[in-house]
């Protein structure tokens, strides 16, 4: 049997973490996930998603995200019933998060806010060779012949 999700959107509000009584961290939130097809003559619509996510990714996902983040979500769903408090049987499909990723968006960027801040690249003593460093005189040329060495 198959049971994986991936989803792409933005949190709908922070997420909060919250720990159980047996001391495991997770949180709850939801994100909008934006439908390919959009009608002429109509705005996009979105579909939600209720997502819980347990220990480290918790962690993770309070730590980085905020509402309007874009983040990725793979796991699995997961349904389950319960009672409500006014005593009705409720019925709730979730996605359980395996793992929560950022999409390449960077918070400075993003006009949501959230996202991440990409820490800078580590300095090098020597710059790697490329293109843009060289000059034409580092090539060599190839013989008109057909004699080529491969």
């Amino acid at each position: 049997m198959i049971n994986r999700v991936v989803l792409m959107g933005r949190l709908v509000s922070d997420p909060e973490l919250k720990t159980t009584q047996s001391g495991t961290n997770v949180t709850t939130f939801r994100i909008a996930v934006d439908r390919n097809y959009v009608k002429s003559g109509e705005e996009r619509q979105a579909d939600f998603f209720d997502i819980v996510a347990w220990r480290y990714t918790a962690d993770f996902v309070c730590k980085h995200f905020r509402k309007g983040s874009l983040i990725a979500i793979d796991g699995q769903l997961q349904s389950r019933t319960y009672q409500a408090k006014d005593g009705t049987n409720r019925y709730v499909v979730e996605v359980i998060a395996d793992n929560a990723s950022f999409t390449g968006e960077r918070r400075d960027n993003s006009p949501y806010g959230g996202g991440y801040s990409q820490a800078p690249a580590p300095a090098y003593s020597e710059q790697a060779p490329s293109f843009q460093n060289g000059s034409v005189s580092d090539f060599e040329e190839m013989p008109a012949d057909d004699d080529l060495p491969f």
